[in-house]
């Protein structure tokens, strides 16, 4: 069935809820271990049907937030979402308390048990009231931020369109489009205080009911980090700090020279060559026509896949007014099918936006098959794996898509592969610092993403812009406001698609079975698991950064970019 066709119900509450009640007090009937599965299986049912609709409603409301209709629709979820999360939670209950609970473990595996004692561990129903003001304030940021309308040019202008003038041969064009992005955020800075004001109160409330210390160890909790810690996270923070750091510093003082800059300033990051960035040789349509070929000749499984979702409409790729700023992959649940989400500008990130949800999708497809929707995904760090995975995959077809510009092209998304590791790991080093203080003020936590910038980004130089001196950036990053601690996994990802990089230069063909086999396995397994079904290394140890660093950094240095 094609996207346009899968119909859209807001569903019956009150009759899922009876429903499902009688279900959960059926459990108590059961006197086996088949009858016990059986009424389990209706329920999840039930979680297909309400993860159906949901999905449904999330991607058109993103397609167009400015549609009245599914933004009171999306309104109604936010205003329920606790009464959701309260049958999730009922489910949960009774298989952790039901007599079969091994049967259960041997059934769906380790896995499926521990995330369930997480998620029985961060609910209640004294939170429920909590949980439907975050989901509201979170949504209230997507909104402010789906609505930016930035004068320039003589045409107001989406935050993805206002990137491609960051990249501007013109260094005073890139200066004035600097300054009219973060003048948005100026000019919002009280509403961005409030809303994450708000998230951060209502968030260690939240915790403190729930019987933690803060947030912190809630917020890992609710990630279902099962095999790893804040203690292991800081100790990858700082290997990070101590080998990837320099190297990102020597990637910038490289560009600046090679720009002939006496300083590089924040809007001269993304400017990279002075003879302009590597981009797609044509619009939406060429580069889908040559992601058809990639995939085509990458695998059978590829070719089919990819096939299927142009002529189902399971991707909505331009970026439009009213159209919600990011890219995504969802997953339809009762179609079995995937969507993609993302906003094409004209720049190298539309290719990269491409294979990354394409590796997503490609994932969770494979997946399908699980018993459970809760294993369609694996957790964040590993689901990030896939996509960051496949953006090195296709490396061999990026001629399709640059032609002249190729080496570029590889220049730039190696070197970028890496520089992004220390801000998203500023990032998470940021929420740690706010919800260890949510006492802070938005003046102190600006000042203390400054503070953290300086460590993880030296070279970021903000040519006197108030706004960004005092430590407004981190406004612009939704995962702060809507995912918490959801950022240090793209991280830790993008160390094991380093290998995967690696591994594809010496044996491609076995890096591919290897990277099927942790798609298929979905989220049946945590992290460092998954990792083992695909022969990686554990980026928690720091030789493993090491290694990766030194690799990419031979690799960067086979390049004359002085011929760029």
């Amino acid at each position: 069935m094609k996207f346009n066709e899968m119909v859209y119900e807001r569903p019956n509450l009150e009759k899922i809820e009876k429903e499902a009640g009688e279900l959960l007090r059926s459990f108590g009937e059961a006197g086996s271990f088949a009858k016990h599965q059986e009424i389990f299986l209706k329920l999840i049912d039930i979680e297909k049907d309400l993860g159906t609709q949901a999905v449904l409603m999330n991607v058109r409301h993103s397609v167009d937030t400015m549609d009245s209709f599914y933004e009171k629709e999306n309104d109604f979820w936010d205003e329920n979402s606790a009464r959701l999360t309260a049958l999730g939670h009922g489910l949960i209950t009774a298989v952790l308390e039901s007599p079969y609970l091994e049967d259960y473990r041997h059934l769906y595996g380790d896995h499926f048990i521990d995330t369930a004692l997480l998620q029985q561990k961060t609910f209640k129903e004294e939170i429920m009231q909590e949980l439907v003001e975050e989901s509201k304030w979170a949504s209230k940021y997507q909104k402010l931020m789906a609505s930016v309308q930035i004068p320039f040019q003589g045409k107001d202008r989406t935050l993805p369109e206002m990137a491609v003038f960051l990249e501007d041969p013109k260094r005073g064009h890139r200066k004035s489009a600097g300054e009219a992005i973060f003048g948005f955020f100026q000019s919002h800075l009280e509403e961005f205080d409030e809303i994450y004001d708000k998230l951060v109160g209502l968030r260690q409330g939240i915790a403190i009911k729930l019987g933690y210390k803060n947030f912190i160890e809630l917020g890992y909790d609710r990630m279902g980090r099962t095999d790893y810690n804040a203690d292991d996270v800081a100790a990858y923070r700082e290997g990070v700090r101590e080998y990837l750091v320099p190297l990102v510093e020597d990637i910038y003082e490289e560009q600046r020279k090679r720009l002939g800059l006496k300083k590089l300033h924040y809007y001269d990051l993304g400017f990279e060559y002075p003879g302009g960035m590597p981009k797609p040789k044509g619009d939406a349509d060429f580069i889908i026509s040559m992601a058809s070929k990639m995939y085509d000749e990458l695998s059978p499984e590829t070719s089919a896949f990819f096939k299927m979702m142009r002529s189902d409409g399971l991707m909505d790729l331009l970026s439009k007014k009213g159209k919600a700023p990011g890219g995504y992959c969802t997953f339809i649940e009762n179609y079995g099918v995937p969507f993609i989400f993302a906003n094409f500008n004209g720049t190298i990130g539309d290719v990269n936006v491409l294979t990354h949800e394409f590796g997503h999708a490609f994932q969770v497809y494979s997946a399908k098959d699980l018993p459970l929707p809760s294993q369609r995904f694996p957790g964040m760090e590993a689901a990030e794996i896939h996509s960051m995975g496949m953006e090195f995959i296709t490396w061999p077809w990026m001629k399709d898509f640059f032609e002249e510009d190729t080496d570029k092209f590889f220049y730039s998304h190696a070197a970028g592969a890496l520089s992004f590791i220390p801000y998203g790991v500023l990032v998470d080093h940021f929420q740690h610092e706010v919800y260890e203080n949510p006492e802070m003020t938005p003046q102190q936590r600006r000042a203390k993403w400054r503070e953290l910038e300086r460590i993880y980004m030296p070279w970021k130089d903000y040519d006197g812009n108030d706004y960004l001196e005092q430590g407004g950036f981190w406004q612009k990053q939704g995962h702060i406001f809507e995912v918490p601690f959801y950022y240090i996994d793209y991280t830790l990802a993008q160390i094991v698609a380093l290998q995967i990089f690696k591994r594809s230069r010496q044996d491609a063909d076995q890096l591919w079975e290897d990277y099927k086999a942790i798609c298929k396995v979905g989220g049946s397994l945590p992290f460092l698991k998954i990792l083992e079904v695909g022969n990686f290394d554990s980026p928690f140890n720091p030789e493993v950064v090491e290694d990766t660093v030194a690799y990419l950094k031979d690799f960067l240095e086979e390049f004359d970019t002085s011929e760029f």
